[in-house]
């Protein structure tokens, strides 16, 4: 099971993280809804994990927009909210489930284990863009069926370019995706990943292209 954490709060999701570490499972975290929908707009997961109160807005704003493009990803809300009228609103939006904190760790996991069973095999984790493939499931990624073998970050920061092909990406959207407040960037941090990349990914097909004062563009050539 791979789950994505939508949680601002540190403490909790390190002890959410080593649960799921215990587990052998794999747990994903963001800190911000920014952050969530740069994640999720690259990558599969099983099931959502989020919490409502968060930096830059409402959690329910971020289900609102999985639902709204017919995403059925799994979505188990962890809040303080614990009125029954936000119980309702929270699974009349579209939550498949509903805990409220503070909660048992071990609840947590069933009910993500539970929640993960009805969606496992329902996402197809592979991108192609020309001669690029990308696992995003596995974390590989292949060029004219050969191994790239990338970083993680680099693998992470590639695949959301692909999702978005022929379009520019931000640079505070990679940002977003990449780094978090426990582990931010260090100066012109996105700009040596990307000419790392572009390095790798030496093919007449396909450009990493700059996109001065706006971001990155992975372009394919013969579309």
């Amino acid at each position: 099971m791979r789950a994505l954490l939508v949680e601002d709060n540190p403490v909790l999701a390190d002890g959410v993280a080593l649960a799921f570490s215990k587990a052998g499972l794999n747990l994903e975290h963001a800190g911000t809804l920014e952050g969530a929908r740069a994640f999720l707009s690259a990558f599969s997961v099983d099931i959502v994990l989020l919490d409502l109160t968060l930096p830059d807005g409402d959690g329910l704003t971020l289900l609102g927009e999985m639902r709204a493009r017919q995403d059925s990803t799994p979505v188990l809300i962890l809040t303080a909210r614990d009125a029954v009228r936000d119980r309702v609103t929270g699974l009349d939006r579209g939550a498949d489930d509903y805990l409220t904190k503070p909660f048992a760790l071990d609840e947590l996991m069933a009910r993500a284990r539970a929640l993960a069973r009805r969606q496992a095999g329902a996402t197809d984790a592979r991108l192609t863009v020309g001669p690029l493939m990308l696992d995003t499931a596995g974390y590989q990624a292949w060029l004219d069926q050969i191994a790239l073998n990338l970083p993680r970050r680099e693998f992470a920061c590639l695949a959301i370019l692909a999702t978005n092909a022929n379009a520019v990406v931000s640079k505070d959207s990679l940002i977003s995706a990449l780094y978090d407040n426990a582990d931010p960037p260090m100066p012109n941090a996105v700009e040596v990943i990307i000419s790392r990349l572009r390095k790798r990914l030496t093919h007449p097909a396909i450009a990493l292209k700059t996109v001065r004062g706006v971001g990155y563009m992975l372009l394919e050539h013969d579309r």
